[in-house]
């Protein structure tokens, strides 16, 4: 993938939709989350029309805080999962990815846990909540067990509308680019649905 990796959506859509370009403008994939599910499923197209599915992301579980969530590719082949870490995720963000045999093999970890803590708070506020995407930019990074940073995500500057950049800053081999980047959509939509 060409980096940076600029993502967008819609905050006030019913059905969350979200764009992943490359840094030279060009749609890596189209993602839609379905509306009015109880158990979370995603799907990752190749464009905007909708008609080549490549990934598919599943909740293992129904309403569950610390579910855990499958990438599989078109054919339903299994890549990894994405898991929140329930109560350590409270306060800072906090997820782990794993490979196919269920291995750890990145995190994704909140840089300031404060930043979220100050977005939401003045996201309650009547009219200057609506601004709160140009004063706070909360960043995560994705890291291997040892620490050694590989990717970092960061909310950009945006007026109803989520905007994140990806930058890289480590290499992966291309399975862990795929999961570390399908792990960063599904934290990007869990995240903005806790507020």
């Amino acid at each position: 993938m060409n980096y940076p990796l600029q993502l967008s959506f819609k905050i006030l859509a019913l059905a969350r939709q979200l764009c992943v370009v490359d840094a030279q403008g060009n749609l890596i994939f189209y993602v839609k989350q379905k509306a009015f599910k109880l158990k979370e499923s995603v799907t990752v197209f190749k464009d905007a029309t909708q008609t080549e599915p490549l990934y598919a992301i599943n909740a293992s579980k129904i309403l569950d805080f610390s579910a855990s969530y499958q990438f599989t590719d078109r054919q339903g082949r299994l890549l990894g999962a994405v898991r929140r870490r329930g109560m350590k995720s409270l306060w800072k963000a906090h997820y782990e990815i794993t490979d196919e045999r269920s291995a750890l093999v990145l995190t994704i970890n909140e840089e300031n846990a404060w930043t979220k803590v100050l977005d939401a708070l003045f996201g309650e506020i009547p009219v200057i909540g609506m601004f709160t995407g140009y004063l706070f930019h909360p960043a995560y990074l994705v890291s291997r067990p040892n620490g050694a940073v590989l990717l970092r995500l960061v909310q950009q500057p945006a007026f109803l509308e989520g905007k994140f950049t990806i930058d890289k800053h480590g290499q992966l081999d291309e399975a862990e680019e795929t999961r570390a980047v399908l792990s960063l959509i599904m934290m990007i939509l869990l995240e903005r649905g806790r507020g």
